[in-house]
């Protein structure tokens, strides 16, 4: 299945979205996951993920605003959707700039998620190597970063996309890069968050690679009609909802490098 086919299937089934993500990012992830076609459940507490994450098509994992209560109900999630053979996507965001947030972040990466998704230090970090990342922001390059999610890629046996001005995307074996977007993206807070919801919702609809292509694929297209009707950070939000909206199949084929 190509990537772009996934869009479709996405419209059609509206999977939902299982999204324990920062206090930032909720607003803003649920909206992007419903301009898209997907419907998106934001569900935290610990007493409730026995039940509710085997309903759903996918689970997403975003450490942004950590704390105990927070993981651990983003381990139980993590080990029911296992169980449930339900695909789930870990941002690992900002993880090495503390003890307890490194730690909580390996021990999500050992329960092996179908999609590992973050910026070129945060994957660096999670393969052990240094770079020089600044709380959520990267500061190393995306080619700096391939040879970091491949490894992690064929150890833990998942997909892993770096996010920058050009992503990649790889499982190891395979290898994409995904070009377009806009310059004023970064400068909106919370939009990387929501891919990784984003990128449940496609994860629910087809393979994991294809899923991680897609779900960039339609932030930069998205990314690029925004930025030519934007006139700042402000607007762009708004012209960005829009246009993930107004996305079609054959606009995701556009922007991806095989």
């Amino acid at each position: 299945m190509a990537p772009q086919d996934l869009l479709s299937t996405l419209r059609t089934n509206n999977p939902l979205v299982h999204c324990i993500t920062n206090y930032v990012a909720m607003n803003v992830a649920a909206n992007v996951v419903l301009a898209a076609g997907a419907s998106p459940a934001m569900v935290h507490a610990e007493e409730e993920i026995a039940e509710f994450t085997p309903i759903c098509g996918a689970l997403t994992i975003n450490i942004g605003t950590l704390s105990a209560p927070w993981a651990a109900s983003m381990t139980a999630a993590a080990r029911t959707a296992n169980d449930a053979g339900i695909p789930w996507v870990l941002d690992p965001v900002a993880h090495f700039i503390s003890g307890y947030r490194k730690g909580v972040a390996q021990d999500l990466l050992a329960l092996r998620p179908t999609i590992l998704r973050g910026n070129a230090s945060e994957i660096m970090a999670m393969a052990g190597e240094s770079g020089a990342g600044k709380g959520a922001d990267s500061g190393d390059s995306v080619d700096a970063a391939e040879g970091a999610a491949r490894a992690l890629a064929q150890s833990h046996g998942c997909v892993v996309a770096i996010t920058g001005p050009i992503d990649f995307v790889t499982n190891g074996t395979r290898s994409a890069k995904v070009t377009g977007g806009s310059e004023i993206m970064p400068m909106v807070t919370a939009l990387g968050c929501s891919q990784t919801a984003l990128m449940g919702a496609y994860a629910a609809s087809g393979p994991a690679f294809e899923a991680a292509l897609a779900t960039l694929a339609h932030f930069k297209v998205a990314g690029s009609k925004a930025a030519a009707q934007a006139k700042g950070p402000g607007s762009f939000q708004v012209h960005f909802l829009d246009a993930l909206a107004a996305t079609q199949p054959d606009d995701l084929a556009s922007v991806i490098l095989s």
